[in-house]
């Protein structure tokens, strides 16, 4: 009986011990749902002009507008677009306002030559962003053929002689075809917390019936 007892109370205190792990996910979720909001209501917010001051924690996500001039030549970062394959996000330096930013233009596949920047004066509208993209397995960027594997702001800021200043385009004043904008939106952000959750309760009535099967095999033993 002793050791039944004692199955009973680890069993029962496993399963409690797994499913307040759940629980815990779920609350987790309730907030990262609440940050993915507060983040959604950010980028679609009204775009204000380019702060003189920068700060990439502070200004992630935050709209702006601008007007200047695309210069010089473009770099293509590879990148693959569901429903369109491979291409390029066409990255350009923009001079506004006596100050030298970078500008995502949006993308264009692959099988396409790089377009020529729209000339003049043109007005962006987009969200500065610091995409976090480059880890131990990115490659080097190859300069000979011009195919960057990611958006390393500060590698392209050099590359293209501006400011460490990087705008995601939504909207351009002129037609930028055949570029298509990627804006910056909140789904690519990972929340995963409802699958851990999920894990974390299946666990929990995985460790019952294991319990239940100790306890019957116990049973059978001592009839």
């Amino acid at each position: 009986m002793s050791r039944v007892i004692s199955v009973v109370i680890f069993g029962l205190m496993g399963a409690a011990f797994l499913s307040a792990l759940g629980v815990w996910q779920l609350q987790r979720l309730a907030w990262k749902e609440s940050v993915l909001a507060e983040i959604a209501d950010r980028i679609e917010a009204a775009p204000v002009d380019l702060p003189e001051q920068v700060d990439p924690a502070a200004d992630r996500y935050l709209p702006v507008v601008v007007e200047g001039r695309f210069e010089g030549d473009a770099v293509r970062v590879l990148v693959s677009v569901q429903g369109s394959g491979p291409g390029y996000r066409v990255i350009s330096a923009f001079e506004a306002e006596g100050r030298r930013v970078m500008v995502d233009r949006g993308f264009v596949s692959e099988s396409v030559d790089l377009p020529e920047a729209p000339q003049g004066t043109v007005t962006v509208i987009g969200n500065l962003h610091w995409p976090n993209e480059v880890d131990g397995f990115t490659p080097e960027a190859d300069l000979d053929r011009n195919i960057w594997y990611a958006r390393d702001v500060g590698a392209l800021a050099t590359q293209l002689q501006t400011e460490p200043v990087f705008i995601v385009a939504r909207e351009l004043s002129a037609t930028d075809a055949p570029l298509t904008p990627l804006p910056v939106t909140a789904d690519g952000i990972p929340n995963n917390h409802l699958g851990y959750a999920i894990q974390w309760f299946g666990l929990a009535l995985v460790w019952l019936g294991m319990t239940a099967f100790l306890l019957w095999r116990i049973t059978r033993r001592s009839v």
